[in-house]
């Protein structure tokens, strides 16, 4: 049986213009890579995964930490990247999400080959899946290193909650953790939006947290029958 306890019992790493990053599983490959540099192996890296996961975050650990520049994808500019400094690095967001020019990302991963400055993707898919016709840029990001962050386990998914709860100043039982993480959808957003939820219709109604309270915000919020 799970105890807050266990669920709790998650490294930290530093927050730095975020909310303290919860270490699991599904996203140490990503934490590494963010710890590793500046010892890359190479100088593009690639965050992949699903919405909410944490991208965002380590991305801005990483720029912190390199100093890196921030560009959009839309941002990319061929002809100005040239006489453009980016000190250690560049951070791009987002790239299977926002339409870029393909000539633009294809320079920018040369100029960091030629100049020593690292390069960090990120996207919630793998670069085969994004509508890229250039070939030598498929064949550079099919070359990227990839760091992938998985869907969140029960362990991290619980240890979410409780930080959430807590914010809130809210005391869930250990019960009615167990009862949510079996039937939740099962992201980082979900969990956010779910204590929303029950913390405004426990004040509205001024009714405690139970089991039963908490299928029925479920059941409203995300559509999940309480079973």
């Amino acid at each position: 049986m799970m105890s807050e306890q266990l669920v709790l019992d998650l490294p930290h790493r530093t927050a730095m213009e975020a909310d303290d990053f919860l270490v699991s599983a599904c996203n140490m490959a990503a934490v590494e890579l963010i710890d590793s540099w500046p010892r890359w192996d190479h100088p593009a890296q690639l965050i992949e995964g699903p919405a909410g996961c944490g991208k965002s975050h380590l991305a801005n650990v990483w720029r912190h930490k390199a100093s890196a520049d921030v560009l959009a994808p839309e941002q990319l500019d061929g002809p100005g990247l040239a006489n453009r400094e980016f000190g250690n690095g560049a951070v791009i967001e987002d790239l299977d999400r926002t339409p870029f020019d393909e000539q633009a990302l294809f320079h920018l991963l040369n100029l960091a080959r030629e100049r020593g400055f690292c390069v960090l993707l990120t996207a919630r898919t793998a670069p085969a899946r994004w509508n890229v016709e250039l070939p030598d840029l498929i064949s550079r990001l099919r070359a990227t290193p990839v760091a992938k962050i998985g869907a969140p386990d029960d362990m991290l998914l619980g240890a979410v909650l409780l930080k959430h709860f807590a914010d809130r100043q809210l005391n869930i039982s250990p019960a009615v953790l167990k009862f949510l993480l079996k039937r939740m959808i099962r992201s980082m957003d979900a969990a956010r939006d779910l204590v929303v939820a029950l913390d405004r219709a426990a004040l509205s109604t001024g009714r405690k947290i139970t089991r039963q309270f908490a299928g029925d915000v479920l059941e409203q919020v995300q559509g999940i029958e309480p079973r």
